[in-house]
């Protein structure tokens, strides 16, 4: 008998590991998490929180926390070019947060991964049914045909753990992804990269440039990320190791050189608060999936960094994966609905991969001088409105019952995002009242939204299925039209936000609800 005994077994302490924790425990999930390092990361390796990031953060009652240890949007949500942050030459072009307000009940935010772990794991910990585990080492994983069982180690000893399932949420260099032979798709990695980060007091040279992201065109060229807009900053460039460049070269004397360049003041006194090389790839897993073991976050998919999708497109995994454990674990679904989680995923982490990919070939034309500044300036910050790829991205799946209806037209559905609750498309957000948005009514539950006179068919779907639905009922003028239906019309949306079926008009149907709740928990 093992040690311990749980639902999930989740491998990786970073904002996905502890954010599938979260949702197991909204779930009515027990879960042990083990990280190998001692505590959250100390480096900021991302930063931006995407609106639909920032959606969950709010469901998750920890909005106002992530704000607070962020950067203020408006000064934020921009980006910069130029020679030097100081140069004569810089350029700043602010993402265009009121185009894109309407959509949602919040807007993306940065808030360097450094706080944001720290947020996830202090809301992990005091949720009930989670088990913490920093500095404990997973040694061995073993599945058969009704759980997984593993091996971990700390400086308390060695012990057992025995869970139903186990998520792989252990990186990019994903040692559980290499034992199951599961290979990845993509070109070969793009640079070896090196982030500097420093303080220093330049916050008084950008009181008129404030940005998230500024690319220089330096003697060294780089980029500058802004940690806290004081005197916290990381430099990122790279190194060709064909041209014989390596890690080594960044010694710390050559590192305040890079800073200076940067910043464009030959003197800036400069303290290094530490050096961290990594490999920019772009690659996708083929297979999410390997019997009770499921991969999430960059085990299954590495971004560059362009665009800062990589944890956020992570996190949606979670997001996606834990309700379906939930119901196949309390018997309200068939396993055959676990089917559906690479059905819905892996499309989206491949696309955002690519999304990412693209992003970064505008980098390297800027960077080259392919582009002048202000043709860079434009594609960069034209890319960093990417709301039709975080809220308009949708599943076609067994896990979604299709209405026949087509996906609304957009111009770019890379930047432009169009509201609607075609089936397998996030439900969109309306005001319901002051404060409380249509996204606010959705729990870990089947929610049915209505103008009325589908409660009574809710609760008869209820006991035939066993499946709760939360029935709420809609007094708002545009809902209908929004959401694609006559007045007598319903919507059912799964426990992550995705519609699952559409009735378009009345009456009231238990029989039709029924069928689809069965249909989509594959019963």
């Amino acid at each position: 008998m093992a040690d311990t005994e749980v639902d999930v077994l989740i491998v990786g302490g970073g904002p996905v590991g502890l954010s599938a924790a979260v949702e197991c425990a909204r779930h009515g999930l027990t879960s042990v998490l083990v990280e190998r390092h001692e505590g959250t990361s100390i480096f900021p390796k991302a930063r931006l929180i995407s609106t639909r990031t920032m959606e969950l953060a709010r469901a998750w009652g920890i909005q106002d926390a992530v704000e607070r240890e962020g950067l203020p949007r408006e000064d934020s949500l921009a980006v910069g070019v130029g020679t030097s942050l100081t140069a004569d030459d810089f350029h700043r072009e602010v993402a265009p947060i009121e185009a894109d307000a309407p959509n949602s009940p919040t807007y993306a935010y940065i808030c360097a991964q450094d706080r944001f772990e720290v947020i996830l794991r202090d809301l992990a910990e005091r949720l009930p049914g989670t088990d913490i585990r920093f500095a404990t080492t997973m040694t061995r994983l073993d599945q058969d045909e009704s759980g997984v069982d593993a091996v971990v180690e700390s400086a308390l000893g060695r012990s057992t753990v025995r869970a139903r399932y186990a998520i792989a949420a252990d990186g990019g260099r994903s040692g559980i992804r290499a034992q199951l032979g599961i290979d990845v798709d993509g070109p070969p990695p793009l640079g070896h990269m090196i982030s500097i980060m420093f303080d220093a007091d330049i916050a008084h040279l950008l009181s008129d440039r404030m940005c998230a992201l500024y690319f220089l065109r330096s003697a060294i060229p780089c980029a500058v990320e802004a940690v806290d807009h004081q005197r916290r900053w990381i430099v990122q460039t790279g190194y060709d190791p064909a041209e014989g460049g390596s890690e080594a070269d960044f010694t710390p004397e050559f590192c305040v050189e890079v800073v200076r360049a940067a910043v464009g003041v030959p003197d800036l006194a400069v303290e290094l608060v530490g050096v961290m090389p990594w490999l920019q790839q772009a690659v996708t897993a083929r297979r999410f999936r390997d019997g009770r073991i499921f991969l999430a976050g960059d085990s299954a998919h590495v971004s560059t960094p362009q665009g800062g999708f990589g944890m956020n497109c992570g996190i949606q995994d979670a997001h996606n994966l834990v309700w379906k454990l939930a119901a196949v674990l309390k018997g309200t679904a068939s396993p055959a609905l676990l089917d559906t989680y690479e059905a819905e995923r892996h499309p989206v982490g491949e696309r955002t991969v690519g999304e990412s990919l693209a992003n970064a070939f505008i980098t390297f034309q800027m960077m080259e001088g392919a582009l002048t500044m202000k043709e860079a300036i434009t594609r960069q910050a034209g890319r960093r409105r990417s709301e039709g790829l975080v809220l308009g991205f949708h599943y076609d799946s067994a896990a979604v019952v299709p209405d026949g209806t087509a996906e609304p037209a957009v111009e770019d559905d890379y930047r432009d995002y169009a509201p609607t609750a075609r089936p397998g498309h996030r439900a969109p957000h309306l005001w319901l009242r002051a404060g409380v948005s249509t996204l606010d009514a959705i729990g870990p539950h089947f929610t049915l939204f209505s103008e009325g006179g589908w409660t009574d068919a809710a609760k008869e779907a209820d006991a035939r299925t066993g499946v709760p639905v939360s029935s709420v009922d809609v007094d708002l003028p545009g809902w209908a039209a929004t959401y694609g239906v006559d007045p007598g019309g319903a919507v059912l949306v799964r426990p992550d936000g995705h519609v699952a079926w559409r009735s378009a008009s009345g009456p009231a149907d238990a029989d039709a609800l029924a069928g689809a709740l069965t249909s989509v928990l594959a019963r």
